[in-house]
């Protein structure tokens, strides 16, 4: 049955008005915090520079002859040059575009609720997510979170676990002991039945212990805050005062869906680009292709204030506070 049958659009219909409401008040909510909202370009010189996200790609032809330009993959450039010139506190509702993402929890189109609060520490931004999924639990109507045979009541005071803590608590590894030790946590993954491939990076470990024994468990009853990741898995994020092995980075869970990313953002362009190059790097090794940095970006860092920031799953947290089975049921016009 196709999207637009009258038949599904009746079925789907509620789970629509939830988002709208929701929507709607989240944006008095942000105006009552003082935020100002944006509306970013989607079209930009590079999608984003994190290996494994794969973009649009198009072209644009004028005077000077055909450039490359991506859709973003995220408004996170666009929303940190506005930060850079002179905006404070900012929020957008943008359409983000990600190749190859589809499935009942991922759309290759989709709305990114991406906000930045400048001269705030991230556990801020941490607060807000907080907020609004009780915000978005109430207009709902359910009260609380549900994904399957899950429930998350976000009116509980929220779990709060560092990576290593997490490691630890599900998955038995001591996380900090493996750091950038390969085979380390390749055996410890191999002792708790995770596949270890020959090329296996320990990226690639550190992923595949996560979504197989933390993730599960996360957002159970109450949500979770995931915080404190390796330096390594936070390309974006600024280093932890009290020990740069990890950063200021976190995730939101509910009922094992995380909702949202976040970090205190890195502000160092030269940090920065050593980081994308790396990053790159690792895409070509793995996709046999890179995406181009953003020159303008990197320069914008330099003038842009200490921040923190969080991008959202708009789509997602719709359909766990309405109850909805897949995010093709809150898209009003789902993609192909």
């Amino acid at each position: 049955m196709t999207w637009w049958s009258h038949a599904a659009h009746t079925d789907r219909r509620p789970f629509l008005e939830a988002r709208g409401r929701i929507r709607d008040a989240a944006r008095v909510w942000f105006r009552s915090e003082g935020f100002t909202e944006v509306e970013c370009g989607a079209l930009q010189v590079s999608p984003g520079n994190e290996a494994h996200l794969h973009a649009f790609k198009t072209e644009q032809t004028g005077d000077q002859g055909t450039r490359p330009l991506y859709l973003h993959t995220s408004p996170e450039f666009a929303c940190k040059k506005l930060l850079a010139a002179g905006e404070r506190k900012i929020f957008d509702y943008a359409r983000a575009y990600r190749r190859g993402e589809t499935g009942p929890l991922h759309s290759s189109e989709f709305t990114m609720l991406e906000w930045y609060r400048a001269g705030e520490p991230y556990e801020a931004v941490m607060a807000d997510c907080v907020a609004l999924c009780r915000l978005a639990a109430g207009e709902a109507g359910q009260g609380r979170l549900c994904w399957r045979e899950l429930a998350c009541d976000p009116e509980i005071p929220p779990e709060k676990l560092t990576l290593a803590d997490a490691f630890a608590k599900h998955a038995r590894i001591d996380l900090t002991a493996t750091l950038g030790k390969r085979e380390a946590l390749a055996d410890a993954a191999r002792s708790i039945g995770v596949r270890v491939g020959a090329d296996d990076s320990w990226s690639d470990l550190f992923s595949r212990v996560l979504v197989q024994h933390v993730e599960p468990n996360l957002g159970q009853g109450r949500l979770t805050l995931l915080c404190e990741y390796p330096a390594e898995e936070a390309a974006l994020a600024r280093p932890l005062p009290h020990d740069p092995r990890f950063a200021e980075r976190f995730e939101l869970y509910a009922c094992g869906v995380e909702l949202a990313n976040g970090f205190g953002e890195l502000t160092d362009p030269v940090e920065q680009r050593r980081r994308f190059e790396a990053e790159m790097d690792v895409k070509q090794a793995i996709y046999g292709e890179r995406y181009p940095l953003d020159a303008e970006f990197l320069a914008a860092l330099a003038h842009m204030p200490p921040a923190s920031g969080v991008a959202m799953g708009f789509d997602r947290l719709v359909m766990l506070a309405s109850g909805a089975r897949r995010i093709a049921d809150v898209l009003w016009t789902p993609p192909p």
